[in-house]
């Protein structure tokens, strides 16, 4: 988490989070589905709201956020979670009319939370609006919080000429859990169309790094620029 900066006016900073959810749905060609990990919304929804907090959610493209149907299993989902889900707020301010980053004001937030699920591989980097988010949300003063594959909304982002990560340690999904989740390209033998497709948007926008990640002296050649959107393909 990238922390508030000294000097913020604490009475300004409104207790409002503002939540990032993904709009893919699937992986690239695959007819497999992807999407929101539900625990990773609803899980820190609830624990926002029992600190008194209030929560927004905003998306890419703004409306439908897809859920990973993986993340609805008894072993991922707890009761609190779930209750949450079955709520008509979440379902139509989280899930069904999610806000457009043009429609959000960042001065009404306290902090950014970007959540996870491998959808966000595909439409957080290269998202230009909440690129602005978070440059404006964190120049406010602001917290800027991320779960598992979420650090993708993070990796692109420069504040001026420097990438806002570089010099600071940062966590994501590691490269051995991609493995044993099945969805690195990599130990998939038997799909050579499918690895050599994928292999490509991996190494270009699969940065999430293994546990931890120092950036101290990156730079350009290092932390490739801000990918474009991602043809169908990837």
């Amino acid at each position: 988490m990238l922390g508030r900066s000294d000097g913020v006016d604490e009475e300004r900073a409104v207790k409002k989070i503002l939540i990032v959810l993904t709009n893919t749905a699937a992986y690239g060609e695959r007819n497999v589905a992807t999407g929101l990990w539900l625990g990773e919304a609803a899980e820190f929804m609830d624990e926002a709201i029992q600190r008194g907090y209030a929560v927004d959610f905003v998306s890419p493209k703004g409306g439908y956020v897809p859920l990973d149907p993986r993340s609805m299993k008894p072993a991922y989902v707890d009761r609190a979670a779930f209750a949450l889900y079955r709520t008509r707020d979440f379902q139509e301010r989280a899930l069904a009319h999610s806000m457009h980053p043009d429609d959000v004001d960042p001065g009404e937030y306290a902090a950014l939370y970007y959540t996870g699920g491998h959808g966000v591989m595909w439409d957080f980097p290269s998202s230009e609006g909440l690129e602005r988010l978070c440059l404006e949300v964190y120049g406010n003063g602001g917290y800027l919080a991320t779960v598992c594959h979420g650090i993708a909304g993070l990796l692109y982002v420069k504040e001026g000429s420097r990438y806002l990560i570089e010099g600071k340690s940062i966590t994501g999904f590691t490269a051995m859990e991609e493995r044993l989740s099945g969805k690195d390209p990599r130990s998939h033998s038997g799909r050579s169309r499918w690895r050599k497709r994928m292999e490509p948007c991996f190494a270009r926008n699969a940065r999430s790094p293994s546990t931890p990640f120092r950036t101290e002296g990156s730079s350009p050649a290092r932390i490739p620029n801000r990918p474009a959107p991602l043809p169908a393909c990837c």
